[in-house]
């Protein structure tokens, strides 16, 4: 799999390019802004699908014109489809697998940082969204956000992968579930206690 990783807007989000080297199909996830920066990464290639980690705007800012340029199908998960302005063109479940070309995609849903985050795992790289960052969970200091949930999410869905699974977030570097699991950052749900 071809990974392009642009950082994009002023909230330095991380938009990610994936591309079959075989078919040249491709798919973005998080089209945060400066769409033609994205579109030029994707120049060459048969865009399948856009997925969508959740529905906060720093995440979907050029998605309009992304999709308008592309005509690919938008995925976002139900729970976060109405911050589109938009229909989705389908809702993503946890579990559901997507293909392009010789990859796949499976979708896990981990909520938390909003009610419709999503991760997605190929392989041994999981595209996490605001789930997880390095040091640390997304933040939940925020509406609609809950910080016991998100610590469920990462203790079920990310640190059950085995532990060279590379970690790419929806801002700044990349790290792995075997980093952040021995860090101290990630208290047990029962453990935690709410924040504001």
């Amino acid at each position: 799999m071809e990974l392009k990783r642009l950082e994009v807007g002023s909230f330095e989000n991380i938009c990610y390019v994936l591309i079959c080297p075989r078919t040249r199909e491709s798919v973005i996830i998080d089209p945060a802004a400066e769409p033609e920066k994205i579109l030029r990464a994707v120049k060459g290639t048969k865009v399948k699908y856009i997925l969508i980690t959740h529905g906060h705007m720093d995440h979907i800012g050029a998605l309009e014109e992304v999709q308008d340029e592309t005509q690919a199908p938008v995925g976002v998960h139900e729970q976060d489809a109405r911050a589109l302005s938009r229909k989705a063109d389908f809702f993503l479940q946890d579990g559901h697998t997507l293909t392009f070309g010789d990859i796949s995609l499976k979708v896990l849903h981990a909520p938390g940082h909003s009610p419709g985050a999503v991760c997605f795992l190929a392989g041994k790289i999981l595209f996490s969204g605001d789930t997880i960052f390095p040091n640390g969970p997304g933040n939940t200091a925020i509406p609609r956000s809950d910080y016991r949930e998100i610590l469920r999410s990462i203790h079920s869905k990310i640190f059950t992968l085995p532990d060279d699974t590379i970690i790419y977030p929806g801002h700044g570097r990349e790290t792995t579930v075997g980093r952040e699991k021995a860090t101290s950052f990630y208290p047990l749900p029962q453990e935690a206690e709410r924040r504001p």
